[in-house]
């Protein structure tokens, strides 16, 4: 019995400073990952970018805790990681050609007064003018695009079963792009992240040369 104590003590012991190791480490990786982050974000240049983006993935709460405790913007940590992560995939979406690219357009760009209606395929847009989606949708379609206004990630993950793009190009907020970008790694497709310049859930504003410019990296046709 005293036997089975001793043994059970010792490994609860082991347990223990096994996971002081793990946490002490994972804070030293989460300081050495936002060092070098906010390195980057101040000379404009990505160091490490290899190490970077799966170490921002694995630490980002405790990355994030460390921002706040140095009374530095984890928002700005976030915006990296989608130019880190664009900058990384530019190359393998250059390769895709434009009619295996699918873009997911955010619902919150239209007019308030939108007279499009929700199908299984998300918003279909009516050309009213109201807003710039539908200039622009022709535009990306001309090019071979599909093109899609989503609701939400539900449609994304449906569209994609069904269609089977090769890259995704996901607008939206800091937050929507950020989630939509770590999707798209998950479903092992090519992804891409624009931002729009305002957030909110109604009426919100891009830059469409921001998107135009990402939509047009080189195809091999």
């Amino acid at each position: 019995m005293l036997s089975d104590i001793s043994i059970w003590q010792n490994l609860m012991i082991m347990i223990g400073e096994a996971t002081i190791i793990i946490i002490v480490g994972m804070f030293l990786l989460s300081f050495l990952v936002v060092a070098i982050s906010f390195y980057s974000i101040k000379n404009g240049q990505f160091y490490f970018p290899t190490i970077l983006k799966p170490g921002l993935v694995m630490t980002e709460g405790f990355a994030k805790g460390i921002c706040r405790f140095f009374g530095l913007d984890d928002q700005e940590l976030v915006t990296f990681f989608i130019r880190l992560h664009n900058k990384m995939n530019t190359v393998p979406f250059s390769k895709i050609p434009y009619n295996k690219r699918a873009i997911f357009l955010p619902q919150c760009l239209r007019n308030a007064q939108c007279p499009a209606h929700l199908t299984p395929e998300g918003l279909v847009c009516r050309r009213c003018g109201r807003c710039e989606i539908g200039a622009h949708i022709d535009e990306l379609e001309n090019l071979g695009y599909m093109v899609w206004i989503a609701p939400g990630s539900t449609l994304i993950k449906r569209m994609v079963k069904k269609y089977r793009p090769e890259g995704i190009i996901g607008v939206g907020c800091l937050m929507e792009v950020k989630e939509g970008l770590e999707l798209t790694d998950k479903m092992s497709i090519v992804g891409m992240g624009v931002l729009t310049a305002t957030d909110g859930c109604v009426e919100t504003t891009m830059n469409w040369n921001d998107l135009l410019e990402v939509a047009l990296l080189s195809s091999p046709e």
